[in-house]
């Protein structure tokens, strides 16, 4: 198997809701919701960097495909990092997140390790971190 990663899929509780979280509120570009037509297959695709989506999928339907229970969400379970060029850009982002409905867990701050980060949760309680790394450099 290449380490590589083509697809990240968030489980939703709430389809439409998702969609304009992400789409309206954070302003990602999306043709919505598709695979209307198919038991379980409703489903947004968000194009990310070149090969690399985010797939918002219902938590029912990731059961039903999977065929584990459905279980409750955990916010602690994974953390999707959003890196950007600056403290500046970590505060515009969390400043959009919360007007699109997050909920901002942990505000932008100093970090130990020399950079500026924040928390914030999407509508399904996913965790976003918003980081600027100094020994990063960002691709725009």
């Amino acid at each position: 198997m290449r380490a590589a990663v083509t697809v990240i899929t968030l489980g939703v509780d709430d389809l439409t809701r998702a969609l304009a979280f992400y789409r309206d509120g954070l302003g990602f570009a999306t043709n919505g919701i598709v695979g209307t037509e198919f038991a379980h297959g409703a489903v947004v695709f968000i194009d990310l960097q070149p090969g690399l989506r985010l797939a918002l999928w219902p938590r029912a339907s990731i059961a039903h495909d999977s065929g584990l229970p459905l279980g409750p969400p955990s916010a602690t379970n994974m953390t999707l990092g959003h890196n950007v060029a600056s403290k500046d850009e970590v505060d515009a982002v969390m400043a959009q997140a919360a007007q699109a409905g997050a909920t901002l867990v942990k505000p932008a701050h100093d970090t130990f390790w020399g950079g500026y980060a924040g928390y914030f949760q999407d509508p399904d309680q996913h965790l976003w971190e918003v980081v600027w790394n100094p020994a990063w450099a960002t691709d725009d």
